[in-house]
């Protein structure tokens, strides 16, 4: 976990592959725990320390979460995710490059919950949620690609599951039809910025997490820098 930014209220981190955001069924230390200890200490506040989760990110991806650090903060936030008044942009490494470099899908999802997984359709089903997405194509490599990726909705797996019904799953992602797997288990898939209006002091903030410390994510980092 590295701070990428933090003030009285909001602390934003870059979550590594691998990190759980919120306890579950794994009893692994989540990194709302990891955040209180990290305030705790720097700090030195004894007793409990107030660290309220406001979004979540999939396990196997990384980049940025934010945290609420004040009960001021929090209801706030959480209305401003639920209201999309908070702008992320995701990249995400894919072995097929889609067919049109840049475009907007329009799925609709259904969630399996027994799989953990969700199905992506191009009508409407039987308990199924729309959801739409923007990419472009933004670097290559030798035998990979990169798009860059704007959610207009927020559903469970969504951007895994709608590149992957394009034919571009994300590198790494077995779930939805890579062909193999990582090394660190996780897939590349990165919370890349975010941009939102401060809920207390109403200043605006923007931040951008650094990727992953891999040869392929440098490499393609460096090709959009260029």
């Amino acid at each position: 976990m590295t701070v990428l930014y933090e003030d009285n209220h909001i602390i934003i981190v870059n979550k590594a592959v691998s990190e759980i955001v919120q306890g579950d069924k794994t009893g692994d230390k989540p990194l709302s725990e990891i955040v209180k200890e990290y305030l705790k200490e720097k700090y030195n506040k004894p007793g409990n320390v107030f660290c309220g989760v406001t979004h979540r990110l999939d396990r196997p991806t990384s980049g940025i979460v934010v945290f609420a650090k004040t009960s001021k903060a929090l209801p706030r936030l959480n209305d401003m995710f639920k209201n999309k008044e908070v702008k992320k942009t995701y990249w995400a490494v894919v072995k097929n490059t889609p067919k049109k470099t840049e475009g907007t899908l329009r799925h609709y999802l259904v969630r399996n919950e027994k799989q953990n997984k969700s199905y992506a359709f191009d009508s409407e089903k039987r308990l199924s949620k729309l959801a739409v997405l923007h990419y472009k194509l933004i670097a290559k490599s030798d035998n990979y690609s990169l798009l860059e990726v704007d959610l207009e909705t927020g559903r469970h797996h969504q951007i895994r599951c709608q590149l992957a019904k394009i034919g571009s799953p994300i590198k790494g992602d077995l779930k939805y039809g890579a062909d193999r797997s990582n090394p660190d288990g996780g897939i590349n898939l990165h919370a890349r910025s975010i941009s939102f209006v401060h809920p207390v002091s109403k200043e605006l903030i923007q931040v951008t997490a650094p990727v992953p410390d891999d040869n392929l994510w440098q490499t393609l980092e460096k090709t959009v820098q260029e």
